[in-house]
């Protein structure tokens, strides 16, 4: 192993993969971040990546065994994880989320709104019932989580807030009407409470995370409707001038870039990680 340099730094070459990870692990270093819908999927890896790179993670759920076995596996101690059980849509449930999360952690750095569902139906065919059950889910409940972390960062002097929307609250779907809507308010919900808190000097950025198709458990059900699920998966793939499906690791990177300091110039700004989905 050995130091070299030039006029632009020092590296250190020779070092094992594993000395060189546990170096990088500090991104996040001290921070403390609440994940919903973090059982499976995009939530799960974020929550996972977070812990690794220092952060205590609060992760909740409405799957309460799947989000323990989570908070588990990365602490089973419990001193850097804590599972709730925890329905988003369930607006008085989210102080006691932050009033927990305080009394354990002692603050909130980071809230990342992630929890959601779909409904594959068109304008014709959305029953209101299910437009409203899809809505609390997607939308109010990222409006209720926000204006409760806003109120919690506020006593730490600032913050990051990170909703999880999709390219479906960019581009249009036919067959998405709800969806659609939903993830379009969370896009644009977050540039004005993103401009609120600047404005108000709080020091809290909030951002949007726009994903395309991630292989993950919804969208898995969505491939499979039709019956044969690896067509499905094909016809997916072929939306992504990338040529495939993203990964939920690949988007929980996006999302610690946000949670971190690296990200400190960015408020009421969308990330955009669609495989070239959105460019064409």
């Amino acid at each position: 192993m050995r130091r070299e340099c030039s006029t632009t730094g020092c590296v250190t070459t020779g070092a094992s993969v594993d000395a060189r990870k546990a170096e990088s692990m500090k991104r996040v270093e001290g921070k403390v971040a609440i994940v919903t819908g973090a059982a499976k999927g995009i939530g799960e890896s974020a929550a996972r990546l977070l812990a690794e790179e220092g952060a205590k993670v609060v992760l909740t759920d409405i799957d309460a065994k799947a989000g323990e076995a989570v908070c588990q596996s990365i602490d089973p101690t419990g001193e850097r994880a804590l599972f709730i059980e925890h329905d988003v849509a369930d607006h008085e449930a989210w102080a006691g989320v932050i009033a927990r999360t305080l009394q354990t952690f002692g603050k909130l750095d980071v809230l990342v709104n992630n929890a959601g569902v779909a409904s594959t139906s068109n304008v014709e065919v959305e029953t209101f019932e299910r437009w409203r059950w899809l809505q609390s889910i997607n939308l109010d409940a990222v409006f209720v989580g926000t204006q409760a972390a806003i109120h919690a960062m506020k006593a730490s002097g600032g913050g990051s807030i990170i909703n999880v929307a999709s390219i479906e609250g960019i581009i249009g779907d036919p067959n998405l009407a709800a969806y659609n809507a939903s993830k379009g308010g969370v896009r644009l919900f977050t540039k004005s409470a993103a401009l609120h808190c600047a404005k108000a000097g709080y020091g809290i950025r909030v951002n949007s995370v726009h994903p395309g198709y991630i292989w993950t458990p919804m969208v898995e059900a969505v491939a499979g409707e039709g019956g044969d699920l690896e067509a499905g998966r094909a016809a997916l793939e072929a939306l992504h001038p990338i040529g495939r499906l993203g990964r939920p690791e690949e988007i929980a990177y996006g999302i610690l870039f946000l949670a971190s300091d690296e990200s400190s110039l960015m408020t009421g700004a969308e990330l955009v990680m669609d495989g070239g989905y959105t460019a064409q």
